[in-house]
């Protein structure tokens, strides 16, 4: 894989290490675009400790800050670095597979 494309799965996976960041991503992906005081009256987690989880996952590229009214920023899901997680999970998972059966001919012969 691309060193630029390994950067981004790395982003991805350390935003996703954290649980609290993994429910911010879900309540975006049921519910839409909010604000971080929105995700705020629907997770059980302050509206500050939202806001640096936003960043985090911003600066992983997972979601997208848009300008909204009374200079309040809305936070849309981005799927694209997930999308490249994966890319990186489903080579890994070939390299394995590839292994993996060579180790299985070899025990079984």
């Amino acid at each position: 894989m691309r060193p630029e494309l390994e950067a981004t799965a790395e982003r991805v996976f350390v935003a996703l290490a954290d649980p609290s960041r993994r429910a911010v991503l879900a309540a975006l992906a049921a519910d839409g675009p909010a604000t971080a005081t929105d995700l705020a009256d629907r997770l059980p987690i302050t509206r500050q400790a939202i806001a640096k989880h936003l960043v985090l996952l911003s600066d992983a590229g997972l979601v997208i800050a848009e300008p909204g009214e009374r200079r309040r920023v809305r936070y849309r899901l981005d799927s694209a670095p997930m999308q490249v997680a994966q890319q990186f999970l489903a080579a890994m998972a070939r390299d394995w597979d590839g292994s993996l059966d060579a180790l299985r001919k070899h025990l079984d012969g």
